[in-house]
């Protein structure tokens, strides 16, 4: 299967991502390790991208789908993550998917309510010299302000504070809702609850994943 993994920010995607293309054998693609990768290789693509970077603009859609799209084998299985992150995307990416024999084949919603995204990301701090993250509520630092491994500064980034996360959920609300019910009239979205702990949302996943497998079996 070729799956989809979709949620707000701080819904655990990333981490989710991973345990799950682990078990399932899948090849987990984010856009940002994509983004890097193709700018550090000095592909057109990526030249392309990175001069739009530059200029302090968004990448536009099409080239975020070239990337994306590029990356795409139909003799392996993949977990996407973080992309498509609009209906353009989608439509656009589907298009391409079809042109390599390809499609997608089941969209994971992690399902968080906003006042725990909130809760959840104004909480994280990140050490100033080494990047490792921390949050106050799950995972803080052994000792308060300084971090665990570099005895750097554990720091707030400005992208974490309340008011930037509630700007960051308006745009999410935008751009997802459309996607969501995009993915829905296809018969591809399983929600799942992203409120507990982080074994139990894997749990869920995993159980999405395998009803659906389940069914497939059947067809």
């Amino acid at each position: 299967m070729n799956a989809i993994l979709l949620g707000a920010p701080g819904s655990g995607k990333g981490t989710q991502a991973k345990r799950v293309a682990e078990r399932y054998g899948l090849t987990h693609l984010s856009t940002g390790d994509i983004f890097r990768a193709e700018i550090a290789a000095g592909t057109p693509v990526g030249l392309k991208a990175e001069g739009y970077m530059k200029a302090g603009q968004l990448v536009p859609d099409a080239i975020v789908t070239e990337m994306v799209a590029g990356r795409m084998d139909p003799a392996k299985r993949y977990l996407l993550d973080g992309f498509p992150r609009n209906l353009e995307q989608a439509r656009s990416f589907a298009s391409d998917l079809k042109h390599l024999g390809m499609a997608v084949d089941l969209v994971l919603y992690l399902n968080l309510p906003e006042s725990e995204v909130v809760t959840r990301l104004s909480s994280r701090r990140s050490c100033g010299k080494c990047g490792e993250v921390y949050n106050l509520l799950s995972s803080p630092p052994e000792a308060a302000g300084k971090c665990d491994k570099c005895g750097g500064d554990v720091v707030q980034r400005e992208d974490d504070t309340e008011t930037t996360v509630r700007k960051r959920l308006l745009v999410f609300r935008d751009l997802t809702e459309p996607l969501v019910a995009y993915y829905r009239a296809e018969g591809l979205v399983r929600e799942v609850d992203a409120a507990g702990h982080i074994d139990g949302v894997t749990k869920a996943v995993c159980a999405a994943i395998d009803g659906y497998l389940a069914e497939s079996k059947k067809k």
